[in-house]
């Protein structure tokens, strides 16, 4: 049986929150292993800062292996990963993420988020205003945080795919795999202007800004019409089933005749879905991921029926949509 206790315990991922945002890790990486010197180092009380890490050590996460000196562990180390430290980083992205907990009650009771309690703006509205927040969102949605992104997107195959449409796709890391793994594809990146100019120079630090279109616009905004796939990677989990709705929708519009409509996360198979996804959508934005029945129902009211679903090489779950014919 579980202890409760244990399991609402706040100062553990507390405390991994602030050695974080002060780079204890990455000082002891590099040969500052004494609580005086790392106090100093990071702008900490020595002695606040030695209860945090003694914590630290009793839940297996670093080491102290004389009294006052610290060293990294294997659990440590993974807080030199970049990924982690936007994640974590409470003066950054990691703090917006970290304190939007605080709303679940408000998310709870109404259904809706509650991010605006802490912010005074909703998620998109905040990251909108925030230009070095957004920066790192993008960063934590890229290879920083999710690794090389897997080109095989596609269940039923590349054979007569001349154009690609990566509705958004962020800063273009999927899109530039894409690109790569098939050098005679094009591709459209849409997302919002900001993001799309943080985009481009690294279409063309990949060798690829020649096969590339930028559409800097909303996804909730007509989508360039007539590619042959439309692909969404870590979007629709974000929005509520109406939003979810009308962006499909969009992709259908612009999809149709001959178009698929791929999506390449967000959507689980019927027996499996995750929880915690799910509970850090609710009190960020209020978005869900989705079973492919649950996908299925809200593919059908925008326009799209599901052709395809099932795992690709890499394990990922993919599934694919044409746009229904319209009604004369």
């Amino acid at each position: 049986m579980p202890d409760i206790w244990t399991l609402a315990d706040l100062a553990t991922p507390w405390c991994l929150h602030v050695v974080v945002t002060l780079r204890v890790a990455q000082r002891i990486a590099a040969g500052t292993d004494r609580i005086d010197e790392l106090a100093a180092a990071a702008g900490a009380d020595r002695d606040s800062l030695h209860r945090v890490l003694t914590h630290l050590v009793g839940r297996g996460v670093f080491e102290e292996p004389s009294p006052g000196t610290f060293a990294l562990n294997d659990a440590a180390r993974q807080l030199l990963d970049e990924g982690m430290v936007i994640g974590f980083d409470l003066d950054g992205f990691g703090g917006r993420m970290a304190h939007t907990w605080s709303t679940m009650l408000s998310a709870v009771r109404t259904g809706r988020p509650a991010y605006r309690e802490v912010f005074g703006r909703d998620y998109w509205d905040d990251l909108h205003a925030h230009p070095e927040i957004a920066a790192q969102f993008d960063a934590l949605m890229g290879p920083a945080g999710h690794g090389t992104p897997d080109p095989d997107v596609l269940l039923s195959g590349w054979n007569g795919v001349g154009t690609v449409v990566d509705v958004g796709g962020g800063t273009g890391a999927l899109l530039i795999e894409i690109l790569r793994a098939h050098p005679t594809v094009r591709g459209t990146l849409v997302d919002l202007p900001g993001t799309v100019a943080r985009a481009e120079p690294r279409f063309h630090l990949a060798g690829v800004a020649d096969r590339v279109t930028l559409a800097p616009q909303s996804f909730f905004d007509p989508l360039p019409a007539g590619a042959d796939v439309y692909v969404m990677k870590s979007v629709l989990s974000d929005w509520p089933d109406t939003e979810a709705t009308a962006l499909l929708a969009r992709c259908a519009d612009a999809a149709r005749p001959r178009g698929r409509v791929v999506m390449a996360s967000g959507v689980s198979p019927d027996s499996d879905r995750g929880p915690s996804p799910e509970l850090l959508m609710m009190v960020l934005v209020g978005g869900r991921g989705r079973t492919l029945s649950e996908f299925r129902s809200l593919a059908r009211e925008a326009g799209l029926e599901v052709t395809a679903a099932g795992n690709n090489r890499a394990g990922r779950y993919i599934v694919e949509c044409t746009a229904s014919p319209l009604e004369p």
